[in-house]
């Protein structure tokens, strides 16, 4: 059951990704714009779902720490964007993130709380600057507070999945199949785009 439904979820997701575009701030308003932002593509939603399965994996207080440190570094990262602070590479670390995410939850390597905090921040700083660098014409204030709570909601489904995939048999199985999935999709969005 957990299986077919999980499945539906994927390809649905996966059918309608490419049919969505950013909101525009004008007809929608910033906060709208900046929500909807990392749900409309591919490499945000697999970064931040690995976030909260690497997250529910380790379990305690990783549940809260892993995610709140992507967030907080992403809006450091989007508030260096805005003020003008150039960050080189943005594009190909932001794919190498969904790589080395896939992998660190694919390969379940028993590393220590702060050292999983320090590489989903280091990464979340280039995922903030990113969209520091699409603000267009959104207000950022309100933009930042909408792609923050899709974040953390995305986090939230990541931790959910992992739980989820935690009381399946085989449970570490499952987990490793879906980490190694995020990898090689990072693998094809780097190299088949």
């Amino acid at each position: 059951m957990l299986r077919r439904l999980s499945l539906a979820a994927f390809l649905a997701l996966s059918a309608t990704v490419p049919a969505f575009a950013h909101l525009n701030p004008a007809e929608h308003g910033s906060l709208a714009a900046g929500f909807s932002h990392p749900l409309f593509g591919l490499d945000h939603i697999l970064v931040m779902v690995a976030v909260g399965i690497w997250a529910a994996n380790l379990g305690g207080r990783a549940l809260y720490l892993v995610p709140t440190a992507f967030v907080g570094t992403m809006i450091a990262g989007f508030g260096a964007a805005i003020l003008g602070a150039p960050l080189p590479f943005v594009e190909p670390v932001i794919l190498a993130s969904i790589v080395f995410l896939g992998l660190m939850v694919a390969l379940a390597l028993p590393l220590p709380l702060g050292g999983v905090m320090g590489a989903v921040a280091f990464f979340a700083f280039f995922h903030g600057h990113a969209h520091g660098g699409e603000l267009g014409a959104a207000g950022a204030l309100l933009f930042a507070a909408g792609f923050a709570i899709a974040t953390a909601m995305l986090h939230v489904a990541g931790i959910g999945a992992g739980i989820a995939l935690g009381r399946v048999q085989r449970a570490g199985l499952f987990t490793r199949i879906a980490g190694a999935a995020t990898a090689l999709a990072g693998l094809w969005l780097a190299f088949a785009g």
